[in-house]
């Protein structure tokens, strides 16, 4: 990283250490002015021959960082990827509806208890249907918010929905493991686009080599990659965004490419 003594014109080569020291001020070798390094701090110098580094625009808000690339983790790396492990598919529920094959005798008794009876028997097996696909009666757009307004005045609760149709991938990177060897660290960020609370996907990522044949993949739970009970209760809230690192072993060198899909 470059400085420049805003006096004497002097472009300094400053390191992190030296900058985080002074918490960004610095005194010239110079002419022994004071000034902050923060302000024209650089990667890289502009061609020759220049006058001045570009000076940094203080923002209003302080910038949020995009892309994590590490975070720590007290517990050793054993999440591996399976190159034999498959998706699988969704088994499909075998719905089985009763087929009522004997006629009721006429005759000259009272009906009801056989009305009675069939309007008890529809609503049994409404319930039985309604648990069977609760999964999908809880995240359905028009059910919810009438089984949320029912919930409110039973005073129950009901599980966090689920919407990874709506999350958006705001980056994502993968880099070597910076104190594990043959691990690597793949990071993304998330953003909930959908208006409601929901709850952390399940999240696939799968490596590919040069030809787009895949190496290797793993689905993670959200309890693999997030420590905090707490937050996945709480689940991700509207329009907000999250980090996600996963720790993983190296499948080898083959692996060039990656992608992430949320379940």
């Amino acid at each position: 990283m470059y400085t420049q003594c805003p006096e004497c014109a002097t472009v300094y080569n400053a390191d992190a250490a030296t900058v985080a020291r002074g918490h960004g001020m610095v005194r010239c070798s110079h002419c022994d002015a004071l000034f902050d390094a923060l302000l024209t701090l650089a990667d890289q110098l502009p061609p020759e021959p220049f006058d001045r580094l570009a000076t940094h625009a203080p923002d209003p808000e302080p910038p949020r960082l995009g892309v994590p690339v590490y975070r720590p983790n007290t517990q050793a790396v054993t999440y591996t990827f399976d190159p034999d492990e498959r998706p699988r598919a969704r088994e499909s529920r075998r719905q089985t509806t009763p087929a009522f094959a004997r006629h009721a005798r006429r005759g000259s008794g009272r009906r009801w208890p056989w009305a009675v009876g069939t309007v008890l028997l529809s609503l049994s097996l409404t319930g039985q249907l309604a648990y069977a696909e609760r999964d999908q009666l809880l995240d359905n757009d028009l059910v919810r918010p009438w089984l949320d307004r029912g919930c409110n005045l039973l005073s129950c609760e009901l599980p966090l929905r689920h919407a990874s149709q709506q999350l958006e991938l705001l980056s994502r990177d993968i880099r070597p493991h910076p104190s594990v060897p043959g691990a690597l660290i793949v990071s993304a960020t998330v953003r909930n686009a959908a208006t409601f609370a929901q709850a952390y996907p399940v999240v696939e990522i799968t490596l590919s080599d040069l030809d787009e044949n895949r190496v290797a993949m793993r689905r993670f739970q959200p309890r693999d990659y997030l420590g905090d009970a707490r937050a996945i209760e709480r689940g991700l809230a509207a329009g907000a965004s999250t980090a996600l690192v996963f720790e993983v072993r190296d499948p080898g060198k083959n692996a060039v490419a990656f992608e992430f899909k949320f379940l």
